[in-house]
């Protein structure tokens, strides 16, 4: 696994993958920048809830569960002093589904966060990150 990050202006570099895919990082023009791309924690909190998502999307098909309209809402705070650290991360998924398949539903929800993602396991070592569902009518 490899990434490239190549400064471009001001606060915004690009991050290109070993595959060729490129994401812009940047900051907000307040902090002197051009608020041309997420900002370096913001696309961490969404490496997290897309590792998830990916996870409870996988283990729903497998459980042959329909679904659709998965989202994952990530939310932290952090530190005032230097460096600024996450002090709490939550993570609030909302997924329309039957409501005979909510236990599923959490089922995958757990089975990501306690087993297969990997930013969660990594995260989860520094913070303690919250995790409430939902299901949306």
């Amino acid at each position: 696994m490899k990434v490239t990050t190549t400064w471009k202006e001001a606060m915004a570099f690009d991050c290109t993958s070993d595959n060729g895919h490129t994401i812009r990082l940047d900051t907000t023009k307040e902090n002197g920048s051009l608020d041309s791309g997420m900002n370096p924690k913001k696309l961490l909190l969404g490496s997290l809830s897309g590792c998830s998502a990916m996870d409870v999307v996988d283990i729903l098909t497998k459980m042959k569960v329909p679904f659709s309209n998965l989202s994952v809402v990530a939310t932290a705070e952090q530190t005032e002093d230097m460096p600024k650290v996450f002090t709490y991360i939550q993570l609030e998924y909302a997924c329309k589904i039957a409501t005979e398949h909510e236990d599923k539903f959490k089922r995958a929800v757990a089975l990501s966060m306690e087993k297969y993602c990997g930013i969660a396991a990594m995260l989860e070592k520094h913070c303690p990150i919250n995790v409430t569902t939902k299901i949306i009518a």
